[in-house]
């Protein structure tokens, strides 16, 4: 059975041969992540990591030594995307053990742009973006008290990287696997499928309970990310049923066709529901209401960013109309 939460869980278990599971703690919704050990020739090649705090330092000290690695170092970093449950303490591993770190070169440079940018700069951008969301004074004022929060949890990079590409192979846990990657979520997500042994490392593209969260940010806000993951999830369509999927959040599980059907029709089922609300001109903050429950404080601005990450891609289909001035952006039918 497995546990309720990760502080209930082994922190370390094999999931096939050749092939563990660390779940990670997170101070912040989905509370968890997996990251995941893959024995190869050298060692072990470790994919994400956690966000930078004691706690998971404290973890990965003790996983560094754990028996089930069999006394045989970590000797590759390997990095989904550039969240900050994913990529948060990679800098701080890179260092405590001497490895490289390996991503794609876009999650790369957006973790790195990120760090190097000026918070108020960012701050500013986002928040002139809920403005014209239609973003209530209270979730504007909680976040100027709060401000953003990508520093917090991800530490200083260093300055060089070895960059992974669509289709490049690696051997590991002993079989070959393929990147491919997905978009949406994060722009150039790194994923890893071995045919052989039937098991996809699906990162935060294919989640088995949940759905990944698909926002519109300001870097760029005229963007259509629902579009462009909804396009790449048919990358991973057609895989066999009996395909093991390891997700980034929750349990791993089989049946990947099934999960992306299911997703697709949720994202479906939502733009159904837009195009019912939006018979008059609405604004990003009011078509909330139709697609979340009540929304904590905390979660509106990523509320906000996949309400219009939704109402971008009934424009681009041509269901939706943009009717929008310098103060708000609307969609109406």
């Amino acid at each position: 059975m497995m546990a309720d939460s990760v502080e209930d869980a082994p922190r370390l278990t094999e999931v096939v041969p050749g092939l563990l599971r660390i779940r990670i703690a997170l101070p912040f919704p989905p509370t968890e992540v997996n990251a995941w050990l893959l024995r190869d020739a050298e060692g072990w090649t470790l994919i994400d990591c956690g966000v930078d705090d004691a706690r998971t330092r404290a973890l990965f000290e003790a996983v560094f030594t754990d028996p089930l690695l069999e006394g045989r170092p970590v000797t590759r970093l390997l990095i989904t995307h550039f969240h900050p449950d994913h990529v948060g303490l990679a800098g701080w591993i890179a260092e405590r053990i001497g490895v490289p770190i390996h991503m794609s070169r876009v999650e790369w440079l957006q973790a790195r742009l990120i760090l190097a940018d000026p918070p108020e700069r960012a701050l500013d951008a986002y928040f002139a973006q809920y403005v014209r969301s239609g973003a209530p004074e209270s979730f504007l004022t909680f976040l100027r008290q709060r401000g953003l929060l990508y520093r917090k949890w991800v530490g200083a990079l260093p300055y060089s990287y070895t960059a992974i590409r669509e289709g490049d192979t690696f051997q590991m846990a002993g079989t070959s696997w393929r990147v491919i990657t997905g978009e949406g979520h994060a722009p150039e997500m790194v994923c890893l499928y071995s045919a052989e042994r039937g098991i996809l490392i699906a990162a935060d593209q294919i989640l088995a309970r949940i759905t990944p969260h698909i926002g519109v940010h300001p870097a760029d806000a005229e963007a259509d990310p629902l579009g462009a993951y909804l396009t790449s999830l048919g990358k991973f369509e057609g895989l066999p049923d009996d395909t093991l999927v390891l997700p980034s959040h929750g349990d791993p599980f089989t049946g990947p066709d099934a999960r992306i059907t299911a997703l697709r029709d949720h994202h479906e089922e939502r733009l159904g529901r837009l195009m019912d609300f939006c018979a008059t001109p609405r604004t990003v903050m009011e078509t909330t209401q139709v697609l979340f429950r009540n929304l904590p404080a905390d979660q509106i601005g990523f509320g906000l960013s996949e309400a219009l990450a939704h109402l971008r891609h009934l424009v681009a289909r041509g269901d939706l109309r943009e009717e929008s001035d310098a103060d708000l952006w609307r969609f109406v039918r």
